[in-house]
Formats: structure tokens, sequence, C-alpha cells
């Protein structure tokens, strides 16, 4: 049974680093073997506010945008959100992004990269998990959590995570790949 891993690089503000987290998380899910991964960028999609006049749980879109979105997202076995911490919570453009459909985050779990100062974006983490139960998915407790992310940019800003990220990232995706696997069946 081959799944499918989306990558979710959820800042949408100019000069983020999620690129660069999402970028590295990507090819190690690939590399992994339980998942074939996607990177997406919520940035790319441009959701507004959410502006659908009917409530989610219809499924009645009228915006493009959102048909696009919901298309992803439907696509998806599980997901791993790429995640900063903004004033000791979650990205805005996460909770959006969530808010804007229902049925098609359904028994799926998901993941986190968190980064941020010294919480490493943990307390975004544990915000957005009820929003997530909420909608039906499963937040896993595996992470990777990155502390003062900053210091692990090289010049060239590329990513290099050391040991404990590295291992926590196989971690997060065993636990994944175990999760799809079992819920897959729910959404017939």
């Amino acid at each position: 049974m081959s799944l499918k891993l989306h990558t979710i690089i959820t800042s949408t503000r100019p000069g983020r680093v999620g690129p660069q987290l999402g970028t590295w998380f990507n090819d190690v899910a690939n590399a992994h073997g339980a998942f074939t991964s996607e990177l997406v960028d919520l940035a790319s999609f441009d959701l507004p506010v959410f502006d659908e006049p009917n409530h989610p749980r219809m499924a009645k879109y009228e915006k493009d945008h959102t048909k696009a979105w919901s298309a992803s997202v439907k696509a998806a076995d599980a997901f791993v959100f790429v995640t900063p911490e903004y004033n000791y919570g979650v990205s805005p453009a996460l909770y959006n992004a969530l808010t804007f459909l229902s049925q098609e985050w359904a028994y799926k779990p998901a993941g986190f990269v968190a980064y941020g100062g010294v919480s490493g974006g943990l307390r975004a983490v544990q915000q957005i998990k009820p929003t997530l139960t909420t909608l039906k998915m499963m937040p896993i407790p595996q992470a990777v959590a990155v502390p003062g992310f900053g210091s692990f940019l090289g010049p060239d800003a590329k990513f290099t995570p050391n040991d404990l990220m590295a291992t926590s990232a196989k971690e997060v995706l065993d636990e994944l790949a175990k999760w799809a696997g079992a819920l897959k069946p729910l959404r017939g």
C-alpha cells in the first residue's frame, strides 16, 4: 500500500525559513520509504481569511482557491505541518487553512516539524492539536523540534539538522506510517 504524505510549509510570511525546513523533511520522508511525499507550500494557495459562503462541512466550495486547497488535502493520507511559533502560538495561516475545509482532513494523522526560539515551536504544536482532533485528525505525539532555528541555517540558508532532529524525523515518519495505514480504511 503506497501512502501519500504532504509536508506542508505553513508560514506565508516574507523571509520565512519554513521552505528550508520543509525541503529537508520532505527529502527525509521520500528516502524513508513508507510514503511518497510531496512538499506543499501554503503560500502558493493564496488563501484569504476564510471567505466561503457555505460551511466547510457541506463541501460546497465556490472559490477557486478553496477548490485547489481541497483537492490537495484530499489527495494526502497524512500530513506533516512545518510550523513556526508566533507569539507563543500557531501560525495564523495554518489555522486559517485548517478551517477552510472539514471532510478532507478526517481520519488522517498529522505530525510536526516545529521551529522557533527556546521552545522549538512546541507551544504552537500544543495549541493546534485540539483543532486537529475537532477535524477528526490524529495528531501524533512525536515531533521534530528546532529550537533556535537560526543556528541550524548555514551561510547559504540551508538547514542542517543535528542528530536529535534527524532521529526525531525518522520517529515521526515511522509513527505516521502506522497511523496512516490504520486510518485509511475509515476513509472508505
